[in-house]
């Protein structure tokens, strides 16, 4: 043997087993090790290729001499070829000239000639066959291919750990990958506006008003009352848009108490304030691409306005504590309950951030002026609890029929889904009938024009004591207040004027969930 040769051959190995030692991650030590290969043993090129668990694709990996395009457009069938029968039969091949074997297919473009010779040899991990290292050289006597075809097994064998580990990493991201696809064509079909249950002519408006806006980059401002499905359609718009498969970030301005607000938006530096002990992003850089929805933005603190108003204008903002300017890409959607114009009036609000977000308004309307959708809510909401809690609820009584038409819902929609949910959960049949639905439902002599909201004045209770009557109504304030807040008892507390203490022990009094 070559005294030089040799040496070169082991000091192949020597790298090979450094990369190897470092890290078993195949794509930090695959593209060093093939440019070792070229280097040391003077190969024209060489190529690493696996085989798809399951299958019987052979990909290339990496290749010393191919450009990642030309890699990512060759591939091979389990048996076809030199490297496909290398890979089904785990034996070493060597073809001492390419042009003179009619199984060389050449795919790469890299030889086939009479002065270019091909070695491929398997990549085994406890007998299992998990891709294959090859090279090109060239040609020379039998006796130095085999000892090249010597050396290549031996660096396959380091590798084989490496190869295998790097499979099933690629398996689990294409796993990953569809699960994530089909997670998002789920939550596309479950947004989509034809999943929002209403065919009456005021929920027509808005459908067309959704597919509007969809597809453009306008910022949008949905109003409504509290439980008329503001987020729906936020959802719907941003499933309905070309930023589908990008982030949906919700911010429930309500919730959030005002020292921590401005954080929770744009993030902040690490000692920015007490208890910021790391870096943290805001949503707007974790909605980045995608859509952020601001429910509740009449919520919002007058200084975190102006900030806010910057964003909607440049896209742009610094962390709370930070220098560098942070530029994000994000389609803002916000939503309220309250009369913006009259908080403009009264100081509350800033009318430039109310023209910037109001580019595209839509109104949702109140359950109230959609009594065709009633029952077809009703319905929809009895199918899916009964479903959901195994009973075979299926219909109405007449009865009960008649008192959902009666009602006029200030609660709207989310009213009339607690409402249901409950009498399904209270029925031991099929049938719901009226004792089964809330007791606002069932009171006697509401008028449908009666003033909604916790000021209305409540209905006469014939039989009932004034305590009784002023603890229910006490109970139909709390429990409306508290979802306009999503349960937060902070929020509730300050939109009640009380303390955080009085509401969490009425709302544990009541029964009423709260967060």
């Amino acid at each position: 043997m070559d005294p030089a040769r040799h040496l070169q051959e082991l000091k192949l190995l020597h790298s090979v087993s450094t990369l190897v030692d470092q890290t078993i991650d195949m794509r930090a030590v695959v593209h060093p090790i093939l440019d070792a290969l070229a280097e040391c043993l003077d190969f024209r090129g060489a190529t690493i290729t696996l085989l798809r668990k399951g299958g019987d694709d052979i990909l290339i990996e990496a290749a010393h001499g191919l450009s990642r395009t030309q890699a990512q457009l060759v591939h091979y069938k389990l048996g076809e070829g030199v490297t496909g029968k290398v890979v089904l039969t785990g034996e070493t091949m060597i073809l001492p000239r390419t042009s003179d074997s009619p199984i060389f297919l050449n795919r790469t473009r890299q030889g086939k000639s009479d002065d270019t010779a091909f070695i491929c040899v398997p990549i085994k991990e406890k007998q299992e066959v998990v891709g294959a290292l090859s090279v090109y050289r060239p040609s020379t006597d039998d006796e130095q291919l085999k000892e090249d075809a010597t050396i290549l097994e031996i660096v396959a064998s380091m590798l084989a750990r490496a190869v295998l580990l790097r499979r099933d990493l690629q398996e689990q991201q294409e796993n990953l990958q569809e699960e994530n696809r089909q997670l998002r064509a789920e939550l596309t079909r479950r947004y989509h506006p034809t999943n929002i249950v209403g065919n009456s002519r005021e929920m027509q408006v808005l459908y067309d008003q959704i597919y509007q806006v969809a597809k453009s980059q306008a910022t949008v401002l949905i109003q409504g009352e509290t439980g008329t499905g503001k987020e729906l359609v936020a959802h719907a718009i941003h499933y309905a848009s070309t930023r589908a498969d990008k982030p949906f970030v919700r911010v429930h301005c309500a919730a959030l108490p005002e020292s921590l607000i401005e954080s929770e938006l744009f993030g902040h530096v690490k000692g920015a304030f007490t208890g910021a002990v790391s870096d943290r992003k805001g949503r707007f850089e974790l909605a980045d691409g995608g859509t952020i929805f601001l429910d509740e933005i009449g919520e919002i603190p007058l200084a975190i306005q102006a900030k806010l108003l910057r964003v909607l204008q440049e896209r742009e903002f610094e962390h709370v504590g930070g220098v560098k300017t942070i530029k994000v890409n994000v389609r803002i959607i916000a939503a309220t309950h309250r009369d913006l114009p009259a908080m403009i009036e009264k100081g509350h609000f800033r009318e430039d951030l109310f023209y910037r977000l109001s580019v595209f308004p839509i109104f949702v309307p109140p359950l109230a002026n959609r009594k065709a959708d009633i029952l077809l809510l009703a319905d929809h909401f009895m199918a899916k609890y009964a479903a959901e809690n195994d009973k075979r609820v299926t219909k109405f009584s007449n009865e009960a029929l008649d008192l959902l038409m009666r009602y006029r819902w200030p609660g709207n929609v989310r009213e009339l889904e607690n409402c249901i949910e409950r009498a399904v959960l209270l029925a031991d049949g099929e049938i719901i009938r009226p004792e089964l639905l809330s007791a606002p439902v069932q009171a006697p002599g509401v008028p449908d024009k009666q003033e909604s909201g916790p000021t209305a004045i409540p209905a006469l209770i014939e039989g009932a004591s004034l305590s009784d009557m002023v603890e229910g109504y006490e109970k139909q304030i709390l429990t409306e207040v508290l979802s306009q807040t999503d349960g937060n008892i902070a929020a509730a507390a300050r939109r009640l004027k009380s303390t955080p203490r009085i509401v969490s022990y009425k709302a544990k009094q009541f029964g009423l969930t709260a967060g």
